[in-house]
Order: C-alpha cells, then sequence, then structure tokens
C-alpha cells in the first residue's frame, strides 16, 4: 500500500499508510483541522540483473559512459 504525506493547519506534515481506493483525508487524525494531500517524488528503486548501482545516478544525464572514453591519450 502506497504511503501519502498529508500537511495539517496546526500540526504540521505527517505520513498516513492507505490504499489506493481510499478517499484522501480530510481532517487530521491528531487534532481534527483539515488537512492537504502533498504531491512528492516516489522513491523508485531498480532491482535485478539488468541494473547496476552506477546506472543513471544523475551526474551523468542518463548517459553511460564508454571504455574508450575513459582512456587517456
Amino acid at each position: 500500500m502506497p504511503t501519502y504525506e498529508y500537511r495539517c493547519t496546526k500540526c504540521g506534515d505527517f505520513e498516513m499508510i492507505q490504499s489506493m481506493a481510499e478517499d484522501a483525508l480530510t481532517e487530521c487524525p491528531e487534532c481534527g483541522n483539515p488537512v492537504k494531500r502533498l504531491i512528492s517524488k516516489p522513491a523508485v528503486i531498480f532491482n535485478g540483473s539488468g541494473f547496476y548501482s552506477t546506472d543513471y545516478s544523475g551526474n551523468n544525464n542518463g548517459e553511460k559512459k564508454s571504455k574508450a572514453n575513459n582512456k587517456s591519450a
């Protein structure tokens, strides 16, 4: 089940594990004040034999270095 982030007008930010079929919360479970669901980036982890820990690290714009580029002249 996904974890959704909410922001309460009084308590601040909190996370709630909910089914995707459930409606979004409208009030804080702690104090009852209105809440708003936040939008955030999902955490994606690529596992399996086709992925390496150095792939798409963000510092090379998704391009892999070839062995020819690594040799010095």
